[in-house]
């Protein structure tokens, strides 16, 4: 569920609460999108808050790891909040939304099930906007050295002599 509001005059606590009552997703404000533990926001310069939230939904649905907070699927995505890309990312979450609407739902975002959003993604896997998001997921979300850790990458090693001497030959992993 995505809570909207204008949370003009909402002390922090109300904001809690409203997000607390969400759920799951977003807390979308007049221009912001918010976790909906309201741990981490961010803010919009360009993009609709709307947006933003489906460009994160999407991101998840693209490249899903449990592990990994909505955070840093919005930092992978926030490249797109810039004056330049707004016309065409407002186009291609409108092409989303208007086959998400195709289906059933009101737009990306009603879309409860991960399985039914991923169909929706199929769809459109082979338009100009999809491959562009999709391409830009790869280094946006996985370049973030906070989840490096979360996938149990060390970070690069020449610096340190390379990988021989790291544990190159350790295969107890496999098992």
């Amino acid at each position: 569920m995505t809570i909207k509001t204008d949370l003009k005059g909402l002390t922090r606590r109300q904001l809690l609460s409203r997000g607390a009552a969400a759920g799951a997703g977003f807390v979308i404000g007049t221009n912001f999108v918010s976790g909906q533990d309201a741990a981490w926001a961010t803010e919009m310069n360009a993009l609709k808050p709307d947006t933003m939230a489906t460009l994160i939904q999407m991101a998840r649905d693209i490249y899903p790891h449990d592990k990994v907070a909505d955070e840093f699927y919005a930092a992978a995505v926030k490249g797109y909040d810039v004056p330049d890309a707004v016309d065409d990312t407002e186009a291609g979450i409108e092409m989303l939304n208007g086959v998400a609407r195709g289906k059933g739902y009101g737009s990306y975002l009603d879309i409860g099930w991960e399985r039914d959003r991923v169909d929706i993604l199929r769809s459109i896997e082979d338009s100009a906007f999809f491959q562009k998001i999709r391409g830009g997921l790869v280094t946006g979300l996985y370049n973030q050295k906070a989840v490096w850790p979360i996938f149990g990458y060390e970070g690069e090693s020449y610096s340190q002599g390379g990988y021989i001497n790291r544990g190159f030959d350790d295969i107890t992993w496999i098992g």
